[in-house]
């Protein structure tokens, strides 16, 4: 069954209730699109989000920052950091300012990574190609509304 099918058989309590189920649906159509493109580099969501979170700092950064700036923020950020360390895409040491805190950078490899990523995004993008610039802004706007912000 589709992500669309899902929604079409189910009954709703109201309409905000088939908001709720709507989102939750487009929210694991978007994950499955993501995974797909991340699968192409053999990492996750999550390790994308590290890299990206270390790339825009542009200083070293404890494991709690990392996991603050984060988009999930109940990963397991310290065991995430580890595999990225074994794969080479970020580097650990020792903060020199306190020596009971482990600095994370981002890596060549990482940075590589990240750019190669970077060339291909328009076609992640263009799973949303449906809708038009202005429905996005609009979508944007109520999203970000719908949260509070």
């Amino acid at each position: 069954m589709g992500f669309q099918n899902c929604l079409e058989k189910k009954k709703f309590r109201n309409a905000y209730h088939q908001l709720m189920m709507g989102i939750l649906v487009s929210s694991a159509w978007v994950n499955e699109k993501m995974k797909a493109f991340l699968l192409e580099e053999d990492i996750t969501l999550q390790q994308y989000n590290i890299l990206s979170v270390l790339h825009e700092s542009h200083k070293p950064l404890s494991v709690l920052q990392i996991r603050e700036a984060m988009v999930d923020k109940m990963s397991d950020t310290s065991r995430i950091v580890d595999r990225l360390v074994t794969k080479k895409m970020v580097n650990k040491c020792v903060c020199s300012a306190d020596k009971r805190l482990v600095d994370i950078s981002i890596s060549e490899e990482g940075s590589q990574l990240l750019c190669r990523m970077n060339e291909r995004l328009n076609l992640l993008d263009s799973t949303c190609s449906q809708l038009n610039e202005a429905e996005v802004q609009t979508l944007i706007q109520l999203l970000d509304k719908m949260r509070g912000e």
